[in-house]
This record gives structure tokens, sequence and C-alpha cells, in this order.
């Protein structure tokens, strides 16, 4: 039998708890879970692509003890099926938060299959608790010195604490 392999792409600017459940409900659906780090040339992010990977692998290693093993955290600054050939991957897992994502991820899923006649999609909707949560929000509540906690993982509040000191040093 093969290996089911799912890979979720996504900047993680930064990555949030409903990442982290979408990553939870992938492991019962999947063998292995590649998450796809992208560097995200076309968005102003707030972390290097570097640091995302790093906080990823925190979550992960942190979150997930018992089925870390499963999950595998890469960059990649490829076209999306390219990452997914080099891992093997033939399923390409996305989250959906609300109804306005769907359009947008249904032409996205629609062009990758186009350039990829084997690949799917796999679309998980949020969880009820996590259907308004966004890493932009996250980034920009943080960034004004509110509290993220109940949204990240206690290792991205405190990275995102400090790239607000340094934000506000600098002004």
């Amino acid at each position: 039998m093969t290996e089911s392999i799912s890979f979720y792409p996504g900047s993680f600017d930064p990555i949030t708890n409903g990442h982290a459940d979408i990553v939870a409900r992938a492991l019962k659906l999947f063998d292995r879970l590649i998450v796809g780090v992208a560097s995200s040339r076309n968005k102003n992010t707030l972390f290097s692509l570097k640091e995302r990977i790093e906080l990823v692998k925190e979550v992960v290693e942190k979150t997930f003890t018992q089925q870390k093993q499963k999950i595998v955290v890469v960059g990649f600054d490829t076209l999306l099926i390219e990452s997914m050939r080099e891992h093997k991957a033939k399923v390409v897992l996305r989250g959906m938060r609300a109804v306005s994502d769907f359009e947008f991820e249904f032409q996205l899923a629609s062009m990758n299959r186009a350039l990829e006649p084997q690949l799917e999609t796999v679309f998980l909707t949020a969880s009820e608790k996590y259907h308004f949560l966004s890493s932009r929000f996250v980034r920009e509540i943080a960034l004004m010195g509110g509290d993220v906690s109940t949204f990240v993982h206690p290792a991205i509040t405190k990275a995102l604490a400090k790239k607000a000191r340094v934000q506000n040093s600098s002004k």
C-alpha cells in the first residue's frame, strides 16, 4: 500500500492555533504531512522565511510530540507542484475559514490541477473556534501591543513580542 502524503502550504506568518488545528486533523487522514512554508515573495512578511520555518518546527515539536515523526516542515521557493513532486505528495491540503475563502481556493486548486492532473486538493474547514482567526489579524494585534496568547502557541507569542519591541524601538 502506498503511503498517503499531503502537502499543507502557507506563508505561516505566523503559524496560528487555527493552522495547528488543521495539522492535527490532517494527521488523522494522511500517513505523512509536509508543512510547506512558502517564501511568499509577493507578501511583505513580518518574519523571514528562515524564522517562519523555525517557528513552525518549534510549534510542531511542542504541540505534536506523539506524532511529530509524521510531520516534515520545509521551506519552498518554487511552484507548489514542484515542491510536492520533490516530497512525493499527491494531495494539497488547504484550510478554509469562510465562504469568502472558497472562490480563491477553488481557482488555485483548478490551476494546480491544470498544471499537474494527478494532484488532488482537500479542503478542511476551520474549526468553529478559529473561523475568525488569521495571521494578519494576529500580527496587527501583536504589533500594537495586544494579547494574542489565545490565538497562537506561546513560542509565537514570544516571537511576536520580540518583533514588536524591535519595530517600536526603530520608530
